[in-house]
């Protein structure tokens, strides 16, 4: 029902201006996909690099002498504000913009698209300004009242100013985006995150000589690294939209389809777009400070302060570090589908929306089920590959490790929502999410034998609920045909099998190798078993 109504829609809109459209629409089409093609893979390829170099920092944080787990504890907790308010200015904009940057390009108007990209400039760059502020003066009041650990005011502190630069770097990036010009969000993101490895490792070496190994303020400083880095990206990015100025006003001169609006009128659709979409990522950024407002609070019950510190260190430190590397390889197709979908929806061409949808499903189910299965078997061996120092974790990485299906098909399934106007789902199934997400750490992490686990299953249960809701509401909005067999049996199938060569390859060479490069080994061994299995069974093939 709601494709017949949007296509009847899209034709009485368009009839009029249907040879315009097409010269737009149509025009290059095949060179516009290969540009599409060209920053997906720019994307993927810089997601990988920028999560082996935080991966890099991460683990000189952690195996650092004076830092560790209780270091990872003060410096996630003023991280975790800090992603809470930058939500507010930054956090869902890029696809809001992309999303109506994509609309208005698809029919020809570039004049329309820059109009959205100057008044969402100004608007977020006035909300960052404000997070900015909000965040400097109520670091203190944040850090002992709230989180209950008062060595984070640093951190916070040093943090805040990040809020307004990251505000107007993801304006630009969701202009770009919108453009199917993906490969400036690429590059801006790979300079952050090298220039914040750089800075933290430079700035936190000498406060630690200087401190003699104060937690405290390496934990802060580590976090100046971070703002550090997003200006170094911010002068790269608006550096790059100054240099294509000329470019975008030859478009902008040639723009048909143009319908002068009102800046209210204009900002009150910016506003429509980015607020579903900026609070549905404040829910799942509440998932985290759930576990930062909880899990010490909840811990110093039947354990001592420094411990609790401890335990929320190694979750936040380590696990999630972990976890969150493989939506990595899922982030570029969720950065470039958002548009993609869009401009399908803007033209009408419902086919092309189902063959869009089930690829980015299939893609993702195809990563999904190897990481979360790799993390599981080599959960011990993996620790004490990358935390020689500080290898505790195993048994709450397993269980994490479960949530990551979960989470990236949810991140595919609610950028389809939001490309075809159901911005307010993703919305509810997080905030639904969240509240058992809440009630599973309250009643769990209380349990002493359960304790710091319960996090992790409040997670799985939050990000299950998700993706639930948001499949269900997904086939209910469009007439969506799975392909069942290579989205879900084969897959499951080439996940089985790759597990199983795993466990028996992992033995084997248990008594051959060294721990370190046995679980090197294996991992490449087993990987490239997986990519045979899905090639030969033609999992990937459209």
């Amino acid at each position: 029902m709601f494709l017949k109504n949007l296509h009847k829609k899209v034709l009485s809109e368009k009839s009029s201006l249907s040879t315009r459209f097409l010269l737009y629409g149509g025009e290059n089409l095949k060179k516009r996909k290969e540009t599409i093609a060209k920053g997906i893979i720019a994307l993927l390829f810089s997601q990988v690099l920028i999560k082996i170099i935080g991966l890099a920092y991460k683990l000189y944080l952690t195996n650092k002498e004076g830092f560790g787990d209780e270091g990872n504890a003060i410096y996630s907790a003023g991280f975790q504000i800090y992603a809470l308010l930058l939500t507010f200015s930054s956090t869902g904009v890029p696809n809001a913009i992309a999303k109506l940057v994509a609309e208005r390009v698809a029919i020809g108007d570039n004049k329309g698209a820059h109009r959205i990209f100057k008044i969402a400039f100004f608007t977020f760059a006035f909300f960052g300004l404000s997070g900015t502020i909000l965040l400097f003066l109520g670091a203190k009041t944040i850090a002992v009242n709230f989180l209950e650990i008062p060595e984070a005011e640093y951190s916070l502190i040093t943090l805040s100013p990040s809020i307004f630069f990251v505000s107007i770097i993801s304006v630009i990036r969701g202009y770009f985006n919108g453009r199917q010009n993906l490969s400036v969000t690429a590059k801006s993101q790979t300079i952050e995150q090298i220039f914040k490895t750089m800075f933290t490792i430079v700035l936190v070496e000498i406060v630690a000589n200087v401190t003699k190994n104060n937690t405290m303020i390496m934990a802060g400083i580590a976090n100046l690294a971070t703002t550090l880095a997003t200006i170094v990206s911010f002068i790269y990015i608006y550096g790059y939209y100054r240099m294509r100025r000329g470019e975008i006003g030859i478009e902008i001169a040639q723009s048909v389809n143009y319908v002068p609006t009102r800046i209210r009128k204009t900002l009150k659709k910016i506003l429509k777009e980015s607020i579903p979409i900026s609070l549905s990522s404040l829910m799942a950024s509440f998932n985290k400070n759930i576990d930062l407002f909880t899990v010490v609070k909840i811990l110093k019950r039947f354990m001592s302060e420094s411990e609790a510190k401890i335990q929320y260190g190694i979750l936040s430190g380590k696990v999630d570090t972990l976890c969150v590397l493989p939506l990595a390889l899922n982030v570029p197709f969720v950065t470039g589908m958002v548009p993609t979908i869009s401009r399908v929806v803007a033209i009408g061409d419902m086919e092309e929306l189902n063959k869009k949808i089930n690829f980015f499903l299939k893609i993702t189910v195809i990563i999904a089920l190897p990481c979360t299965a790799g993390l599981i078997i080599f959960s011990n061996q993996i620790l004490n590959l990358l935390f020689p120092n500080a290898n505790s974790g195993a048994i709450l990485l397993q269980i994490n490790a479960i949530s990551i299906f979960f989470v990236m098909l949810s991140q595919i399934i609610n950028g389809v929502l939001q490309g075809i106007g159901k911005s307010n789902i993703p919305l509810i199934s997080f905030s639904i999410g969240m509240m058992f997400k809440f009630l599973a750490n309250i009643l769990l992490v209380s349990i002493q034998n359960i304790g710091i686990k319960g996090a992790a299953i409040g997670n799985i249960i939050c990000n299950g609920i998700v993706f639930i809701i948001g499949m269900i509401s997904l086939i209910k909005s469009i007439n969506l045909k799975f392909d069942k067999k290579n989205l879900i049996l084969k897959p499951i199938f080439a996940t089985a099998v790759m597990s199983i060569f795993c466990i028996f390859i992992n033995f084997f060479l248990k008594n051959c190798l060294s721990e370190k490069i046995n679980t090197i080994t294996s991992i490449i061994l087993s990987t490239g078993v997986y990519a045979a299995l899905i090639l030969a069974l033609k999992i990937a093939k459209n």
